[in-house]
């Protein structure tokens, strides 16, 4: 018996089929015209008029309203969250195929036995400090040039540094000021240490308990982060979606903290190459 529901995002309401055939469940986000067989972020409680800065936390936060106390009550079922140009894979042999035909026997079916004494999967970490070089100068230049020893010591190219370089400089901070006191010191410690986070804000979650437990103290985390941030004056894509970078990192953050987690590999494909 299938031991897993991965919800799939997708903002092409083309790619049913795709993902009916791989036996996943398709969720429809934006303004496209997805049918009745796609579950959406715009009905019964919702942010979905925020998707542009939450991207697939519109979806989440619909999850957590709607979806999740009343549905998801086989506990020997994992929960997951994939995107249409990001999936699950056991091995990572071909993390980049080259066609839709090429990923289908690579995505993720159902969860290992050897998967059975963790609580969370994770995406494999991806590492700072492992960038080239040129790019932390093209995207802050300022930033290194008071603190030089970033290009020389990778140990400090930490969460914080890159979250400095790529979504606004001391917004991350500014930020972690919100979190109630219980996170606030761990995630601080979290972000100044690592070198690397889960990134794609995906994850495979074993009880829906611990998904409640998330979604419960991200969600008014990020509400606080809206009075101080705001919509209007976000510019560009680094800060338009900050509320998404803010919840990537700390997602890493809060689910290796209170969960026995793991990681497994992600691949790249983007469907619409071959699904208009």
């Amino acid at each position: 018996m299938n031991n897993l529901r991965m919800f799939c995002l997708t903002m092409n309401s083309s790619h049913l089929n795709f993902i009916k055939e791989i036996n996943y469940i398709p969720v429809g986000l934006g303004a496209d015209s997805f049918s009745k067989e796609y579950f959406r972020d715009n009905t019964g409680t919702n942010i979905a008029k925020k998707n542009k800065y939450y991207g697939e936390y519109t979806f989440h936060y619909w999850l957590w309203k709607n979806y999740l106390d009343s549905n998801l009550d086989n506990e020997n079922v994992w929960i997951g969250f994939c995107q249409y140009r990001k999936f699950w894979a056991i091995r990572n042999d071909n993390l980049l195929p080259n066609s839709i035909d090429e990923l289908k026997p690579l995505i993720l079916k159902e969860i290992p036995k050897s998967y059975e004494n963790y609580d969370v999967i994770l995406g494999d970490p991806y590492f700072i400090n492992q960038l080239k070089i040129m790019k932390f100068l093209k995207h802050g230049f300022k930033l290194i040039a008071k603190k030089p020893s970033y290009l020389f010591d990778k140990k400090k190219r930490n969460i914080k540094f890159h979250f400095d370089l790529m979504h606004g400089y001391k917004n991350l901070d500014k930020a972690i000021e919100l979190l109630e006191k219980n996170d606030r010191g761990d995630f601080n410690e979290f972000v100044n240490s690592k070198t690397y986070f889960n990134p794609q804000n995906m994850f495979i979650c074993k009880s829906k308990k611990i998904l409640r437990d998330y979604y419960s103290t991200l969600f008014p985390w990020l509400e606080r982060c809206e009075k101080l941030f705001g919509f209007e004056n976000l510019k560009e894509f680094g800060q338009i979606r900050i509320y998404t970078f803010l919840a990537e990192r700390f997602m890493s953050y809060w689910f290796q903290k209170n969960t026995k987690s793991m990681t497994m590999p992600i691949i790249f494909y983007d469907i619409r190459n071959d699904l208009n």
